[in-house]
Parts: structure tokens; C-alpha cells; sequence
């Protein structure tokens, strides 16, 4: 039995006819796209905004490569002295910066300060003398991944002295030459002392602290200033006081003159004479231009007021200027012989004192 026999009413439906297919349809259905174009339409979508983010990555890629890569800097690092016990000073000039030398990224030194490097040495342990430090790549406190390679100078020697207080005697320094005829008498000052503060060693050695220069050129007179006084050139010596007050007594210059072979002169008569020595001599003390200056004419003389005729002996005298001093003269005295004849008005006022000779 067939199968439309065997189901009822199979046999009565009939399926309708399927159309045949449209070979033309077929030709004009698109193809799809392949992998690639769908690559390169989707690649361009956005295009500028793709490449600047290309480049933005690989600047990032690049500064962070840059920094990591290894660069060595060199830097000035103060040093600082501290703890120096009291009545204690270091007398030489130590270093006050060390040049060191620190390797790592570049990143990390660009962010390294100096002073945050800060070499602190304690000087709480030393005495006076000579001490010497140390100075490590271990002492500087630098950032993991980097290294200080070199320190210079890696020594500081440092000399230390005690500090004293002495009173040294204050000298005037003089400048120039005063008058002719004057001399510098005295000189006084005040204070006598200065107290000088510093270094054992330079303090201990000061003979005396001096004035700056004080003019006396010229000068015929007393000369009073306030001078400065000058402070030794030693490290670490300072004064109590920088001035003092000055006196300088200037005086005119005094000496002895000697003349000799001076004419003996009669004064007072009015008879012929003879007079035996006819010279003399005489030292005298005084003012250096007075006795320059003084004339030795009528310096020796004797007196014959009231004598007449006949032989005297009589003291010879010395015609003293003010402020002269007879040191010493010769004769002392002298034989004179007066003649009963009598020299003419004339004579007696042009020659009084003319000697006779014979």
C-alpha cells in the first residue's frame, strides 16, 4: 500500500510548485566585504584623534625611558661645623662646600637640594691642636637607585687655638717732621692699654697695639687728637676699643752755642783804656733758632762807670737775652788800664768800647 493510501485524505492535497530560482537575482546580490577592508574602514574611522594619542604614548614611552636611564651630576654640598666647646676658636679657613659627584636616573637627581645634603660635622670631642675629618660617600643622605661616587676634597683639617684676653700696651705712630727748631718732647695717650681679644698664639705675640699716623709736620705747638688704633691683621684678634686720645708735646728744640774769640767791650768811660785779654769766650744754653739767631756783638763786656785812671781788675760780664743760660766763659776777669787822658766826645760816643792796642 502506498503512503497516500495509507494516511486519509492524503490523497486529495496536492503541494504547491516551488518557483525556480532567478539566475539574474543571483548576479546583482552583493559580495561581502573582506577582513581587510572591514580593517582599514574601521581604522580610519577617527583617524586624527588615533594618531595623536600614537604620539602622546610615545612621548610618555620615551621621557619615562629617559629618565630611567643612568646620568651623574655634580653638586656644591655645604659643610657646617658645630659643638666647638667654649673658649675655643679654629684659627685656619676650612672648607665650607665639598663637590661631590652622585650617579642614578635622571629623574631622581633633578630632585636632589644641596642643602638638604648638609655636612655636619661635631666638633664636641676636640681640644686645641690639629684635627683631621673624614668626609664619606655614606655621610650624604641620598635617594634609593642613587650613589655618591666622589667626594673633594674628602679630608678637612681643622687647627684650633684657645682664646685669651691680654692688655697690650698702645703706641703713637708719628708722621712728619715738626718746625725747624722744635722737637717732639713727650707723647702721651689714653688709655695706656687696649685689651686684645683672639688666638692664643697671635695674642700672646703682640708687643704693643698702634695708632694710625698722626701729622706733626710743622708743628710749633702741642698737638691733641683722637686717633684710631690699628687692628692686628691676625684671624680671630679684635680690640675692646678702636680709639684713643693723644697728646703731643712739641717744644722748641734746646742746645748749647759756644763763641769764641768775642771782643771784650768797655762800657762807660770816657778816658783812653788798655784792656788785657782782649777776647773772651762764653757758652750758652737755649732755644736751638734763638741761638742761631743771637748776634755776638756786646756779648762780653766790663763795666768802668765811676773808675778813673789807674789799673782795675773787674769781673767781665754777660749780656743774656731772655730765656739764655750761661753755661760757662772765660775770662772771668780782665786787668784794665785807664788813662788819664780823655777821648773826645766824638770818640767817646762812636768808640766807646774801642780796646788800645799798643
Amino acid at each position: 500500500m502506498s503512503t497516500a493510501e495509507q494516511i486519509p485524505g492524503a490523497a486529495g492535497i496536492h503541494e504547491p510548485p516551488k518557483p525556480a530560482p532567478d539566475k539574474a537575482a543571483q548576479v546583482q546580490k552583493p559580495a561581502r566585504p573582506s577582513l581587510l577592508a572591514l580593517v582599514w574602514r574601521r581604522a580610519r574611522r577617527n583617524f586624527g584623534l588615533k594618531i595623536l594619542s600614537l604620539l602622546i604614548a610615545i612621548g610618555l614611552w620615551s621621557f619615562v625611558n629617559a629618565g630611567q636611564r643612568s646620568a651623574i651630576e655634580s653638586m656644591q654640598v655645604p659643610v657646617s661645623y658645630r659643638g666647638l666647646a667654649r673658649g675655643l676658636v679654629i684659627v685656619n679657613r676650612p672648607v665650607d662646600f665639598v663637590k661631590i659627584q652622585v650617579m642614578g636616573p635622571r629623574t631622581l637627581l633633578s630632585l636632589l637640594d644641596p642643602e638638604r645634603l648638609t655636612v655636619k660635622l661635631d666638633l664636641a670631642s676636640i681640644g686645641p691642636g690639629q684635627a683631621s675629618f673624614k668626609i664619606t660617600p655614606a655621610m650624604f643622605d641620598v635617594p634609593r637607585q642613587t650613589t655618591v661616587t666622589s667626594v673633594s676634597p674628602s679630608d678637612v683639617m681643622l687647627d684650633v687655638d684657645r682664646i685669651v684676653r691680654r692688655d697690650v700696651p698702645v703706641r703713637l705712630t708719628l708722621e712728619g717732621t715738626v718746625a725747624k727748631g722744635y722737637a717732639v718732647q713727650a707723647m702721651e695717650v689714653q688709655p695706656h692699654t687696649v685689651r686684645v681679644i683672639g688666638p692664643s698664639r697671635y695674642v700672646d705675640a703682640l708687643e704693643a697695639i698702634r695708632s694710625d699716623p698722626i701729622d706733626v709736620t710743622g708743628a710749633v705747638a702741642d698737638v691733641d687728637r683722637v686717633v684710631g688704633l690699628v687692628s692686628p691683621t691676625d684671624p680671630g684678634v679684635i680690640l675692646s676699643m678702636v680709639k684713643a686720645e693723644a697728646k703731643i708735646n712739641v717744644v722748641q728744640k734746646v742746645t748749647d752755642r759756644e763763641f769764641r774769640n768775642l771782643d771784650l767791650q768797655v762800657k762807660d768811660t770816657g778816658y783812653k783804656y788798655r784792656i788785657k785779654p782782649k777776647t773772651g769766650s762764653v757758652t750758652l744754653h737755649g732755644p736751638e733758632l734763638k741761638l742761631q739767631q743771637l748776634s755776638s756783638d756786646g756779648l762780653l763786656y766790663v763795666e768802668a762807670k765811676d773808675l778813673g785812671p789807674g789799673v782795675h781788675f773787674i769781673p767781665v760780664q754777660v749780656n743774656l737775652p731772655d730765656g739764655i743760660e750761661l753755661v760757662r766763659q772765660s775770662p772771668q776777669k780782665v786787668k784794665l788800664t785807664i788813662y788819664r787822658e780823655k777821648t773826645s766826645r766824638k770818640q767817646t760816643d762812636e768808640h766807646a768800647s774801642q780796646v788800645v792796642r799798643h
